[in-house]
């Protein structure tokens, strides 16, 4: 554990993709801030493991189901009885030329990273304004604001976020909640799945020469999340080492 800035003790976090990546990160960084943390992810056994590795709780959960996004938070305020943070992390990639893209892998792509983004955004919200404030970071990408040849999909999803971010920071912040995302630049799977000569230009591309550590975007999201954020809202944080100027 490194020199933690922000205590959370006291505080319940929700990270939504968080059997792995940066969404396990984001869980760690906060559990080891104080947080009790819940990490939601689609796969049971995976996310249950992630854990009890961190001393978490691991609620398996389709984001892109009401009604199980609906449990999942009517049972984090049950048992700790309140959410003072969400993160909307959980995200799939489907990815495909224009023309060549199906119906199935088009709707799966937005109903988790936009649809999830939104239901869980929903479903929290009458907790956070009873509780007189609270905070939601949600995950959205570069790709979002530049494109990339073969993820229309996955482009489109996630520059809904970021209008979604905008419009319910404005619509929130008299109830004391704020609203923001992260646009991250991490070493995760996908990444390690690339051709090392396309890695290498990618690298080339990133001022910094290098791929951000899931642990930095976890420092970011938990920076948007402390009391010294409260007066920031409606922003999107590149966390990218400078591959968006």
């Amino acid at each position: 554990m490194g020199n933690l800035t922000f205590d959370f003790t006291g505080r319940t976090v929700v990270v939504t993709g968080a059997a792995r990546g940066v969404g396990l990160a984001i869980g760690r960084h906060f559990r080891d801030a104080g947080a009790t943390v819940y990490l939601v992810d689609l796969e049971a056994e995976t996310v249950k493991a992630a854990a009890d590795q961190i001393g978490a709780v691991g609620v398996a959960a389709d984001v892109a189901d009401t009604g199980q996004v609906t449990d999942v938070v009517q049972r984090v305020v049950a048992e700790s009885g309140r959410i003072d943070v969400l993160v909307n992390n959980a995200g799939i990639l489907r990815d495909g030329v224009v023309w060549k893209l199906s119906d199935e892998a088009y709707e799966s792509v937005m109903a988790v990273h936009a649809g999830g983004t939104f239901r869980f955004t929903r479903a929290v919200v009458p907790h956070l304004r009873r509780q007189g404030g609270g905070r939601i970071i949600n995950v959205t990408s570069y790709t979002g604001l530049r494109g990339n040849p073969g993820q229309s999909n996955y482009a489109m999803a996630k520059a809904g976020i970021i209008g979604f971010t905008r419009t319910t920071a404005k619509e929130l912040a008299r109830f004391g909640i704020t609203v923001n995302a992260i646009s991250p630049n991490a070493q995760t799977r996908m990444i390690s799945a690339i051709p090392a000569a396309k890695l290498a230009q990618l690298t080339a591309d990133i001022p910094m020469g290098r791929f951000g550590d899931a642990s930095e975007m976890a420092a970011a999201v938990a920076f948007l999340a402390s009391d010294e954020a409260a007066y920031v809202t409606g922003v999107v944080l590149p966390v990218d080492g400078g591959l968006s100027l």
